[in-house]
């Protein structure tokens, strides 16, 4: 978990303090420029659109670098914090690398209608808290961190995808391209998902991809980008069979997972792949994971055989420890009453006559 490594890490932090909040330009709501590391960076308040129902904090990288030809590794943490119980901040850490096709990442961090809850202490009198939490990773440890880590919830991947919506913490890139380079936010007129697909004509089971697809396409906006150019009937196929892989990955349990669930999901994404023209490099690891549960599978089955093997053999070792010490109780009882018996008994020869007397 991120928590455990954080401990030795060497975070410098930025606080931003965003007051008369609802008076805020909600569309470009960025903190001022700051440096750690000797790099400058900007938090990012992900926009209130109409499409969005969510509050969402990136880290952006805010030095002028050309678009391509640079990167950086960062280990970072999100804090959006709770006026009223600290126990209650949310916290979002990963190890990201920034670079021109990925100058900001973040997460989704809860429900609008719970940040603007006043009693919930994360919007009080009209103020709001973030912290970023920084450590340029050519000066930190070399940590291994899965992108979805997180110190306060738990993370989200094959497995654990039945959390609600208000347990989500992966942290994912803002923008791509260009426009993230300038870290300018999509207009609030941009093509959205409901106007891409048609929604009346979903199925009742596939109204359950809408939201993971409405989020991934804010996470990756080039999902939309790439389907602009489509005919609708090709785009309700494209988003919807991504719409499925993600439902797969969110809702399926490691231990339910069979042979075809998996054999389901490789053809699937097989597919996807090949001809939706979705630039899915964000979503491959987490579906080869899923893929190799079989191996995983067939392991930890191994493993529990060997298990329930070591806990019998455990309690036989034991079963006999306790009757050897009982034995050696009798035996040392009756070991003591031996000694009792000879000290009073005069052998004889039994071999001898038992004789009589003349007199």
């Amino acid at each position: 978990m991120v928590n455990e490594l954080t401990r030795s890490v060497d975070f410098e932090k930025f606080s931003w303090k965003i007051e008369d909040f609802s008076k805020q330009n909600v569309m470009k709501l960025r903190s001022k420029p700051f440096k750690i590391r000797g790099c400058t960076w900007r938090i990012l308040v992900h926009p209130l659109r109409r499409d969005v129902d969510h509050f969402s904090v990136f880290l952006m990288v805010a030095d002028s670098l050309p678009p391509y030809g640079w990167d950086r590794n960062t280990f970072f943490k999100l804090v959006l914090i709770n006026q009223v119980d600290s126990n209650k901040s949310i916290e979002k850490g990963t190890k990201q690398k920034f670079n021109g096709g990925h100058r900001s990442w973040g997460s989704f961090f809860l429900d609008l209608s719970d940040f603007y809850n006043h009693n919930q202490g994360y919007l009080v009198r009209n103020t709001c808290i973030i912290e970023a939490h920084i450590c340029v990773s050519d000066l930190a440890p070399n940590l291994q961190v899965h992108p979805n880590c997180s110190p306060s919830h738990d993370s989200l991947s094959v497995g654990q995808a039945t959390k609600s919506s208000s347990e989500r913490d992966s942290i994912s890139p803002r923008t791509s391209g260009s426009s993230a380079a300038e870290g300018e936010i999509q207009d609030a007129d941009s093509l959205t998902l409901r106007e891409l697909i048609d929604l009346e004509s979903l199925a009742a089971e596939e109204e359950a991809f809408i939201p993971l697809l409405e989020e991934v396409c804010i996470w990756h906006p080039n999902l939309i980008q790439s389907q602009k150019e489509r005919t609708r009937r090709f785009r309700q196929w494209a988003f919807t069979s991504l719409g499925q892989v993600l439902h797969f990955l969110k809702t399926k349990r490691v231990k339910d997972m069979s042979e075809e669930d998996i054999k389901h999901l490789h053809d699937l994404w097989k597919e996807l792949v090949r001809s939706s023209g979705f630039d899915l490099a964000w979503l491959e690891p987490y579906v080869q994971s899923a893929l190799g549960l079989k191996d995983y599978m067939e392991r930890a089955k191994q493993m529990k055989k060997v298990k329930d093997t070591v806990v019998a053999l455990e309690i036989k070792m034991k079963r006999l420890r306790g009757e050897l010490a009982a034995s050696e109780r009798e035996f040392e009882i009756a070991r003591r009453g031996l000694s009792e018996v000879r000290r009073s008994f005069n052998e004889m020869d039994m071999n001898s006559a038992i004789g009589y007397a003349m007199f």
